[in-house]
């Protein structure tokens, strides 16, 4: 917890709103569309650029790996003529840009949020940072819009590679001709790892690709799309408290599969016989060589469960509701590691770049507030913390599985928004 003051004489006077919202992604701006509705005062703190992590952190040939019908932000759902396809980034980007316009939030851009503690007085002092200048801002409520991929995960081994090795984290790529020649080594194969080191592969470059435990699933079963069918079956309306991993499924890694040229399955053991070079999750670096862990089989099993498991899943809710549907079949390995390799020697590897793709860390370090759980993570029912009038929206799982995607976010918005309106109502509800 920060042991910091507030400023006692701030450069400019004090601010006061009934809310401050901090983070001006489709989070925040999604929040703001709900208390301009109830006509409740407030501000948008963004540190950069509205929804700029879609403009600045995503490949060129990057695409949704969701259908276009479930973009739906408040009072803005997806209109163009291709609800079951996968909008590319220019296409997401200048969807958002519309969102922006159609919300008119109340946005102070450039601004990052340096500190949220309690206010003597009641409410809670958000202390402000932009360029040189910094002050503060008080609000009755607060609203924390900023995501939780903050950090991105790079191992201290990385410390220890050649600095002739140009490293970069997955946020920072952009294509295959930015990179080096030479191999590239693809650190993580979870939607963004498995879809780089796709990118890649189709761009004709030699791949090696550090495979973790992130699961799969199938792009289209069975005449629809996967997403269609688990939207039939509820799947997106379960609560977490009602999913049977609980709160733990938040820290499950995404299941990777690709809208890219229509949407289609990733299937690793496919790249395999087609020259990339698969090993288990990267351990580390020592004596010239690269070292893995002897897990590669094991992983490339578990992510095919997964595939199968959830299309096993859709053939039971077919034959319990008598549908109609084309015939399915479990998916069969077109490819098996012979050995498991644990060791690459990097020099002989011809390895010119690094892409790390193991994720990111959230980083709530500014909030001075005693919520937080071990591993630094907010305690909350459906955003609402035991901090009374502070609150999360975007968070994976907030909710449900939609709570940090296009999906699901403007349903918590609302929800949050009508609590901040009506705290009494909810109390009462609670007792």
């Amino acid at each position: 917890m920060s042991t910091q003051t507030p400023t006692a004489n701030p450069p400019f006077p004090e601010e006061h709103f009934s809310v401050a919202v901090i983070g001006g992604g489709q989070a925040g701006l999604s929040m703001s569309y709900y208390l301009k509705q109830r006509g409740i005062d407030h501000v948008v703190l963004e540190k950069r650029s509205v929804t700029h992590t879609w403009r600045e952190q995503r490949w060129d040939a990057f695409s949704l790996v969701t259908p276009n019908w479930q973009c739906a932000l408040p009072g803005y759902p997806y209109r163009g003529d291709d609800p079951h396809g996968f909008m590319k980034k220019e296409e997401i980007v200048a969807w958002l840009d519309g969102f922006v316009r159609h919300v008119d939030a109340p946005v102070r851009e450039g601004v990052s949020v340096t500190r949220v503690a309690p206010r003597p007085k009641g409410g809670f002092l958000v202390q402000t940072s932009t360029g040189q200048l910094a002050g503060s801002l008080s609000a009755d409520q607060v609203v924390i819009a900023s995501g939780g991929y903050h950090t991105p995960i790079v191992p201290r081994m990385a410390e220890r590679l050649p600095a002739s090795i140009v490293q970069i984290q997955s946020s920072e790529y952009r294509n295959a001709a930015a990179l080096p020649k030479g191999a590239v080594l693809v650190v993580g194969s979870g939607q963004s790892g498995a879809q780089i080191a796709e990118d890649l592969h189709l761009s004709g470059r030699d791949v090696v690709l550090a495979v973790g435990e992130a699961p799969r699933c199938a792009r289209f079963y069975r005449g629809r799309d996967v997403v269609d069918w688990l939207a039939d079956m509820k799947y997106y309306d379960m609560p977490v408290e009602e999913h049977p991993l609980r709160e733990g499924v938040r820290d499950n890694t995404n299941h990777y599969v690709t809208g890219r040229d229509g949407g289609r399955d990733i299937d690793l053991r496919k790249f395999a016989s087609e020259g990339m070079q698969l090993y288990g999750a990267l351990e580390d670096f020592a004596d010239g060589a690269l070292r893995f862990k002897p897990n590669l089989g094991a992983n490339l099993d578990s992510a095919d469960d997964t595939y199968n498991r959830i299309n096993a899943s859709i053939d039971r809710f077919i034959a319990q509701n008598g549908i109609d549907a084309p015939s399915g079949e479990p998916y069969r390995a077109v490819w098996t590691p012979q050995q498991e390799r644990t060791a690459l020697d990097l020099d002989a590897s011809g390895i010119g770049s690094i892409v790390w793709c193991i994720g990111f860390r959230p980083d709530f370090s500014w909030i001075d507030l005693p919520i937080f759980n071990g591993r630094g993570y907010p305690g909350h029912t459906r955003g609402v913390t035991a901090q009374e009038g502070l609150y999360f929206l975007g968070l994976p799982w907030l909710h449900t599985w939609g709570s940090g995607r296009f999906s699901g976010v403007a349903r918590d918005a609302a929800y949050l928004a009508e609590r901040i309106a009506a705290p009494a109502r909810f109390d009462a509800r609670a007792a």
